[in-house]
């Protein structure tokens, strides 16, 4: 019987795209999950808003820890937790809270190759960042722990001149150090997402954005994973308001039922 992170790591090699259902919470892990989706993986940015932060590693690690430890109890299928940055500059301190969240029986992890600075987001250095990919991954070989490491590189995010060529330089040296995955969000145009399957081995992650292509054309371009991001959660809010507004307007309840 295969574990659950060998499961997620055949997921990432079949024929159509992993479509992972991004959660914060556990009614949304199971609403995902009775619709089929075969893994699931935590939104940060929604997690952090419905705990009453901005994203970019306000909330603290404890605080996302209890989250995933309430999701795994009530979910058959793999997670992939988004860690941010780390919610550490310190790769022993990153190293800590993987440790933590294998122990739960996470399946993998999201970490990104930006850091949030009274919050303007800026990329790390490449060879920086690559050192802590090869430290966790060298921690975590010796420590006998399965976990699927999907880096998130954001030049497309950040708006840096080039972001195709930067995107690519920053791949070629994940994969070196240690990628199991990479993770582009923000990059939409077709010709972009070809060269970039074209130039890694690795399975390439695409996330929800306007003018993301539609799966079909994802999965003729070679994209292995393909995310939600923070955009099902946010788009529930409109329709709360609403909600909201009509028992103002009404001053009954007898629409909600």
């Amino acid at each position: 019987m295969m574990s659950t992170y060998q499961e997620f790591v055949k997921l990432h090699q079949e024929g159509a795209p992993l479509i992972i259902g991004n959660v914060w919470d556990v009614p949304s892990a199971r609403m995902f999950e009775k619709h089929g989706f075969k893994a699931l993986g935590t939104s940060s940015a929604a997690i952090a808003q419905m705990l009453g932060y901005e994203d970019g590693e306000e909330m603290t690690f404890p605080e996302l820890k209890y989250i995933v430890e309430r999701l795994i109890d009530n979910i058959s299928v793999p997670l992939s937790v988004d860690i941010e940055g780390g919610y550490s500059r310190e790769p022993s301190e990153i190293i800590h809270h993987i440790t933590q969240l294998a122990k739960l029986g996470v399946a993998g992890i999201n970490i990104e190759d930006s850091i949030v600075v009274n919050r303007d987001r800026g990329l790390s250095d490449t060879g920086d960042f690559a050192d802590i990919i090869s430290t966790i991954k060298e921690d975590l070989a010796e420590n006998s722990i399965d976990m699927f490491l999907n880096i998130r590189t954001d030049p497309f995010l950040v708006g840096v001149n080039q972001p195709l060529e930067e995107t690519l330089g920053r791949i070629s040296t994940f994969k070196d150090s240690g990628a199991d995955g990479i993770f582009i969000p923000c990059i939409i145009d077709e010709g972009d997402i070809q060269a970039v399957v074209a130039a890694t081995s690795l399975p390439v992650n695409v996330m929800c954005m306007p003018g993301l292509p539609d799966f079909k054309t994802l999965r003729k371009l070679g994209v292995r994973r393909i995310s939600m991001g923070n955009f099902i959660h946010g788009s529930i809010a409109p329709y709360l308001e609403q909600t909201i507004a009509r028992v103002e307007d009404d001053q009954s309840f007898e629409r909600l039922f």
